[in-house]
């Protein structure tokens, strides 16, 4: 429960920010490729991949001041392996229910927030 409590302090709402500057890339992207004809699976890991870089380097600089590190870094890597197939799930899943990836996309990013958040401060920047 205490864990649960982390999500109401004031570093939550950096990290939402940075999420918020993170998933604007991720969806942007994502948008702008499928516009321009890209299959949804590779619009949506293009669009993941550049969230991710934006996330981590913004989370390691401001919203837990731990700065990049090699095992940060491979901490990282692997809760984005599990976000990252969870992501593509739930797009197919889209697609195939509504004929439409971004409805998937967007249920995708606060389970992704929340757990990238609780990672981040007990795991991944300790």
């Amino acid at each position: 429960m205490k864990r649960l409590g982390a999500l109401l302090q004031p570093q939550f709402l950096i990290y939402l920010a940075g999420g918020v500057l993170s998933a604007a890339a991720d969806i942007g992207l994502f948008q702008l490729l499928l516009n321009g004809g890209m299959a949804p699976l590779a619009a949506a890991s293009a669009g993941f991949l550049a969230g991710l870089l934006l996330n981590y380097a913004f989370h390691a600089r401001f919203t837990f001041r731990q700065g990049a590190s090699a095992a940060s870094l491979l901490r990282y890597l692997s809760l984005v392996a599990v976000n990252y197939l969870l992501t593509l799930a739930l797009v197919a899943l889209s697609v195939r229910l509504l004929g439409q990836a971004l409805p998937g996309k967007l249920l995708a990013l606060p389970v992704v927030a929340a757990s990238g958040f609780l990672a981040g401060k007990y795991w991944i920047f300790r």
